[in-house]
């Protein structure tokens, strides 16, 4: 790692006092975006019904909100560059919350469209920032470990998100869910309005900044290398429910546990990110996908065995969950004081491969079989080692 990307002066000019709370109050706000962008998942067909509109129709509304989280999250950082970072991120809570609102209060299909793409901007724009933000609130050997914190809690919402809200819609109904919802929100906005202190913005942004970034040693090729990775997750995690189903031949009750269990490896392998950074960053960043290739194919050809399959899917969600932290850590250094930019070019390269990459999942899917999502999810994460070999290895400093 070039030490000359370090944030660490650059960036690291807040007060240090209530540094973990705002931390935690930046955790909590990014949990409660993966909340709100998961809901849709688990009570799709009672909001159908309910506007009248088809569950493919429905689905659009998670169309909509990555669509403008891909768009906040390169522009951002020059649309706010001359803002002080804290009245921001705020704002960007502030849609958090009023999304989940005006969501659960929506009389027809348009209203909620709108609620969600508040939820895109808020998604793209605050994913984007917290990276950067943590490098100025804590040390920079201290910086893996406030990832870790901020990247957990996003892996424990999304283990929860969906399946709770298809529990509690049922109950109390899908908008009393997106209310609650807002509340949580609501609360992970007031810690952060206490403890964020004043950050003037660094550096001059200009829309050509972008340009610039991609331009640093390595950037590019890393970006390609954090799509395919992704990208090849999302192939296939999108469909792991219908390939436990068809090829493994799950009861109800193993499906869930296992999902369960994908959730929960996921969150401990995220907890762990913050060591590997500090012990072995470099190698990580090339390692992972290789495990990650590895454990897809063993799932491809484990699919008659369902203790197996189980097993290799807990092994799944472990070495994937320091993924986020591993890379996002790389971005913050790699960007220096262009890490707003950086980290969202980061959100932006995830957000398109998550898309692609359930898209081609679903064509390989219906037309090859629910086994061979695994097969590319495989080559995409071998593709993956040998762009960070191109990208890190052969770039290390002298």
């Amino acid at each position: 790692m070039n030490p000359s990307s370090s944030p660490s002066n650059s960036l690291t000019n807040a007060p240090t006092t209530n540094a973990w709370l705002a931390i935690t109050s930046i955790a909590l706000g990014v949990a409660g975006l993966i909340i709100a962008e998961f809901l849709p998942a688990g009570m799709l067909s009672p909001m159908a019904r309910d506007l009248a509109i088809t569950e493919g129709m429905a689905g659009q509304a998670v169309t909509a909100t990555s669509i403008f989280a891909v768009i906040t999250s390169l522009l951002i950082a020059f649309a706010t560059r001359n803002f002080n970072r804290r009245p921001v991120l705020l704002a960007l809570s502030g849609f958090l919350v009023a999304s989940n609102i005006v969501v659960a209060y929506a009389p027809s299909f348009t209203v909620l469209l709108a609620g969600r793409v508040l939820l895109g901007v808020a998604l793209g724009g605050f994913w984007s920032m917290a990276a950067a933000t943590a490098a100025r609130l804590v040390t920079p050997e201290r910086l893996p470990r406030a990832l870790a914190l901020i990247f957990g809690a996003s892996s424990f919402a999304s283990v929860f998100a969906a399946p709770l809200s298809s529990y509690l819609s049922n109950e109390i109904g899908w908008r009393n869910v997106f209310l609650a919802a807002g509340f949580l929100s609501a609360l992970a906005l007031a810690l952060q309005f206490v403890s964020i202190p004043s950050l003037k913005p660094i550096g001059a942004v200009k829309l050509g900044t972008l340009f610039k970034v991609l331009a640093l040693p390595s950037f590019t090729a890393a970006m390609l290398a954090v799509a395919l990775v992704f990208g090849g997750f999302f192939c296939a995690f999108t469909y792991v429910r219908p390939f436990l189903e068809s090829a493994a031949n799950a009861a109800p009750s193993a499906l869930t546990l296992i999902l369960l269990l994908f959730g929960v490896a996921n969150f401990i392998g995220t907890s762990f990110g913050g060591k590997m950074v500090e012990k072995f960053h470099e190698p990580s960043l090339w390692l992972l996908p290789l495990i990650l290739s590895a454990v897809a194919l063993g799932i491809y050809f484990s699919e008659a065995q369902l203790l197996l399959t189980a097993l290799l899917i807990f092994a799944w969600g472990f070495f994937f969950g320091p993924v986020s932290v591993v890379w996002s850590t790389w971005v913050t250094q790699r960007g220096g004081v262009n890490a707003e930019t950086a980290g969202g070019l980061y959100v932006a390269a995830i957000q398109l491969s998550a898309a692609v990459g359930a898209v081609c999942g679903g064509m390989a899917f219906d037309r090859a079989g629910p086994t061979s999502v695994f097969v590319i999810s495989a080559a995409a994460s071998m593709l993956s080692v040998g762009a960070v070999l191109a990208a890190v290895v052969r770039r290390r400093p002298a």
